[in-house]
Order: C-alpha cells, then sequence, then structure tokens
C-alpha cells in the first residue's frame, strides 16, 4: 500500500502541531508555476495566534529541511488557522463553532441555517430562526445526519442574550 506525499507530510508535521496542542486539520500541496506551495492548516479550541503560526512555521521549515521530505524543487511554506466560512467536518469543528451560525446540507437533501447551541458526542442541539416574526425553535440533529455543513458569516448580529441579562441585573440593583 503506498502512501501519498501529504499522509506521510502529515505523519512528519503531526507531532510539531500536537506539542504546540493544536490539531493538523489539513496538509495540502498544490502546484503553482515552477513551485509547489505546502499548506498547512492548524487550529485549536482557543484559536490560533499569529505568533503561534509564525513559531510553527519556523519549526516546520526546519524539520522538512532536515528530512528532505519535500524533495528538491522549490516549495512555499503557508502555515495558517481555517478561514471563517471552513467546512464543518468533526464533532470539533461543531464545538468550536458554538454560538454561531451554521448553513448544512441534511443526508435527505434538505437544507437548514440554524445557531449551535451545544455540541456533544453524538450531534447538535440547534436554535433554528423563526420566519416571519415567529418565535425560533429548538432542534436537535445527529452528525450522521448532516452531509455538509459550514459556519455563516454575520456582519451584523444582535447582541446575545447575554448582553439582556446584564441589563435586567442593572435593573434589579438599581
Amino acid at each position: 500500500m503506498s502512501t501519498t506525499q501529504s499522509e506521510r507530510l502529515r505523519g512528519l508535521l503531526e507531532p510539531l502541531v500536537s506539542a504546540r496542542d493544536l490539531d493538523l486539520e489539513e496538509v495540502e500541496v498544490t502546484p503553482a508555476g515552477r513551485r509547489r506551495v505546502l499548506r498547512v492548516v492548524v487550529d485549536s479550541d482557543d484559536g490560533v495566534q499569529l505568533d503561534t503560526c509564525a513559531e510553527l512555521s519556523r519549526d516546520i521549515s526546519k524539520t522538512l529541511d532536515d528530512t528532505e521530505a519535500m524533495g528538491q524543487t522549490a516549495y512555499v511554506l503557508e502555515v495558517t488557522s481555517p478561514g471563517a466560512e471552513r467546512p464543518l467536518t468533526e464533532p470539533r469543528h461543531y464545538r468550536r463553532a458554538t454560538g454561531r451560525l451554521m448553513r448544512a446540507r441534511l443526508a435527505g437533501g434538505d437544507e437548514l441555517v440554524a445557531r449551535i447551541v451545544s455540541v456533544d458526542d453524538e450531534g447538535l442541539d440547534l436554535e433554528v430562526p423563526g420566519v416571519k416574526g415567529r418565535k425560533p425553535t429548538a432542534r436537535r440533529l445527529a452528525f450522521e445526519e448532516i452531509s455538509k455543513a459550514r459556519v455563516e458569516i454575520e456582519f451584523n448580529r444582535k447582541p446575545a442574550d447575554k448582553a439582556a441579562g446584564e441589563d435586567d441585573e442593572s435593573k434589579e440593583e438599581a
């Protein structure tokens, strides 16, 4: 059984990424003219800081140079965190998106837009927005029911319920 270059690189880079308490989300090698681009995507529950990406990039670069895992062809190394509209493919992705709006294609073909309220090992608890002034409804969705999902970008998100709760507390003190 042969392994692809991405799989070999994943095996080489995983310990470096794990040592920084990060998850290795993706390793991708793509041609770019006479060079190749090695894109390493990392994430964590707390997000990834720019300095962490820079330090990890130095570690990866040294390891790649020492092992010649990329061969003799020139390449560009990119170490990054997932984008804002990243696909949600693992339970940890949904957990990290708790409180955010997601768009999901369900196994039956329907599409659902809902806010992730909580996540456990079996699935998600969602809040489905109400239509035409109706109140939102709760819905439970198992991971197996989702064929494809991603976070939706919200530019004009209304303040969370937490802010409303803070107002109630300040009224009680008055």
